[in-house]
């Protein structure tokens, strides 16, 4: 471990210096995406860039600038589909060169309504840095090209299953061993996305719940064998509270499952915290696999984000959303909101033993 840590650092170093020399995009800049006819010239025939596919859903944006959250250096898959690989749930993009922008997700508009609102991973080569003073005009700008570009981006495969970011995830990415998991840490630092001492505090609360995990098991174990459900027809805008976790404990099964869909430890720092209901989660498609998914009185909330701390070494930086079954949250009637639980350290090592 300590040897991992020492060639870390000198990875993280070298990173720095390499981001300085190529003045590589950091999280704060301002960038604008390319015009269509730029972006074109970057894509092969299936409209991908190292695997990476260019979506429908993107268009909109050529021309328009936005401001960078975070440099994906690492993100993770869902476990779901997991038992199909046996390679690590958590990996780098190829060329590490994609980024995410504030704001900036998938409508699925052209995915049949995929509700799924993933963060848009766009290529550096898709982007440019501009001055944050500077006005655009992206009428003319972002339309050239434009149908010559939508032309050649695809939303199926021959096989009929859809084709999106998402979908072709596993391979716009690659494998990291544990080694490069732990360099990672230093990388993310480097790269500005978080700072040294929360990376500190993001490594100790994996390394308490990955010991938690192995003395009493699942976190949130209930002893439901047909799990209840709870109609309670949420729409975008409402208020609601996320109820406490014994509650929501009392609706799941021995693997801390309600109907398939499981409670995650990254959920327990939002308990007894108010939040606006940022849209339904009636279908999505499935990662890694195309295939579109049905849920059922299930929600998706405003800034309740997955940054994957609690079981992913290193944390997660696509910014993904979390579900919630409405049996897990009330409806509030007053408009007075009210901030969720810190997820800090502290959060993490109080909250209650339930085995």
């Amino acid at each position: 471990m300590v040897r991992a840590f020492v060639i870390g650092i000198g990875k993280a170093e070298r990173e720095m210096k390499t981001s300085q020399d190529t003045a590589r995009l950091r999280p704060g800049d301002v960038v604008a995406v390319r015009s269509s006819k730029e972006i074109f010239g970057t894509l092969d025939s299936d409209g991908t860039l190292d695997g990476l596919p260019f979506m429908p859903e993107m268009l909109e944006f050529c021309g328009k600038r936005f401001r960078l959250l975070n440099r994906v250096v690492q993100a993770t898959i869902d476990d779901a589909f997991l038992i199909h690989h046996t390679e690590s749930f958590v990996r780098e993009f190829r060329n590490n060169d994609v980024v995410i922008l504030t704001g900036v997700r998938c409508s699925g508009v052209d995915h049949d309504g995929c509700q799924r609102g993933c963060a848009l991973f766009w290529k550096e080569a898709w982007l440019e840095k501009v001055d944050r003073d500077h006005d655009m005009s992206p009428g003319e700008f972002a339309a050239a090209g434009f149908d010559q570009l939508h032309s050649i981006l695809k939303t199926r495969t021959d096989h009929g299953k859809y084709f999106c970011q998402s979908s072709e995830f596993l391979k716009a990415t690659l494998h990291l061993s544990g080694l490069q998991r732990v360099q990672k840490c230093f990388s993310a630092v480097a790269a500005g996305n978080i700072g040294p001492l929360a990376m500190v505090k993001r490594v100790l609360v994996w390394m308490w719940w990955k010991s938690r995990t192995k003395l009493f098991g699942e976190h949130a174990r209930g002893i439901q064998k047909n799990t209840p459900a709870e109609l309670l027809d949420l729409q975008p805008g409402e208020l609601v509270e996320v109820k406490s976790i014994q509650e929501i404990v009392s609706t799941l099964s021995k693997k801390g499952r309600n109907r398939g869909l499981h409670f995650s430890v990254d959920q327990r720092p939002f308990c007894g915290g108010r939040y606006r209901v940022r849209s339904r989660a009636d279908r999505f498609i499935s990662e890694g696999t195309g295939e579109m998914k049905y849920f059922c009185n299930t929600v998706i909330l405003d800034d309740v984000l997955c940054d994957s701390a609690c079981f992913a070494f290193g944390g997660c930086y696509r910014a993904d959303f979390l579900y919630w079954r409405e049996i897990w949250l009330r409806r509030v009637e007053s408009q007075t909101n009210r901030k969720g639980p810190d997820s800090s350290l502290n959060a993490a090592l109080s909250t209650a033993e339930l085995h």
